[in-house]
């Protein structure tokens, strides 16, 4: 699939993970329901919420208990 990713590489950009982030994921942790597993999800959404952005994701379903997370899902 590398002629996906050369395709797509101007559409995305890669955040950071810094201790913001990290404080926020904890937070969200204990905030939704049935976390165990999700950490890496609740991690992506904190890097959104960190930054006021919505989190355009295929996925809307791992997301959506996520307390103050925009979501911008792609038709």
């Amino acid at each position: 699939m590398p002629h996906v990713w050369v395709a797509c590489r101007g559409l995305f950009i890669v955040l950071p993970f810094g201790s913001r982030g990290a404080a926020l994921a904890a937070k969200l942790y204990g905030a939704v329901r049935k976390p165990r597993g999700r950490e890496i999800d609740l991690a992506i959404a904190a890097c959104a919420l960190a930054r006021e952005a919505a989190l355009w994701t295929l996925n809307e379903a791992d997301f959506r208990d996520v307390p103050g997370l925009r979501l911008f899902a792609p038709a």
